[in-house]
């Protein structure tokens, strides 16, 4: 059997290595480029993300990323972001006042957490949405890694349609924010899958089983 073809996004932002090297332990077979044409034609896209969230669309915008990720999921193919690579994928974007339009894919605003110690930086355990694919064979009590300061505080998204309603995964740091979300083709993550061990590599593995 193949191993499906993933393109990690190189859009100048994120720990683009540790992602290729976690993604081909999961049984991937890894490509880094900002190409579009083989990005589009990738099993599934992987968008990673660290800093700023200006920096990041800015980033993205430069190699068309934004479009691809709009044109994947307009054909139903699958897409993961993690962290910043997460946190793009919504409406906007605000930090130290300033806010920047994000890809908009899900309504929602990314904003400082309000939490006592910031950055939040260490392992969490999550509340995982029921019926969740992506934490398929976790323990309830498993612990994921972030490193982050901004989060999504609220989930917006109420009316979806004919279409079933996203999974969102929940965790806590001073208050809930959204940790992960599972909707139809596009997946995402808070936490960094590549840095969180053997449960971030069973979330990897989980991801990749919905690729074939």
């Amino acid at each position: 059997m193949s191993k499906p073809s993933v393109v990690v996004l190189d859009y100048g932002s994120g720990n683009i290595r540790s992602a290729e090297r976690a993604l081909e332990r999961a049984g991937a077979q890894v490509t880094v480029t900002s190409d579009a044409d083989t990005a589009l034609n990738a099993d599934g896209l992987f968008v990673p993300g660290v800093g700023a969230y200006a920096a990041c669309m800015a980033g993205l915008k430069a190699v068309n990323g934004d479009r691809i990720i709009g044109r994947r999921l307009a054909g139903a193919r699958p897409v993961l972001g993690i962290c910043v690579g997460m946190q793009i994928l919504f409406e906007r974007g605000v930090e130290h006042g300033v806010q920047t339009a994000g890809c908009d894919q899900w309504p929602g605003t990314v904003e400082r957490l309000d939490a006592p110690i910031i950055p939040h930086m260490g392992w969490n355990t999550l509340d995982v949405a029921e019926g969740s694919k992506l934490f398929a064979g976790l323990d309830a009590d498993t612990r994921f890694y972030f490193v982050h300061s901004y989060g999504v505080r609220k989930w917006e998204l109420t009316d979806t349609g004919r279409m079933a309603a996203p999974l969102v995964t929940w965790a806590t740091h001073g208050e809930p924010f959204v940790a992960a979300v599972e909707n139809g083709p596009l997946s995402a993550t808070q936490f960094h899958p590549e840095k969180s061990g053997d449960a971030g590599a069973q979330v990897l593995r989980n991801w990749l089983a919905q690729l074939s």
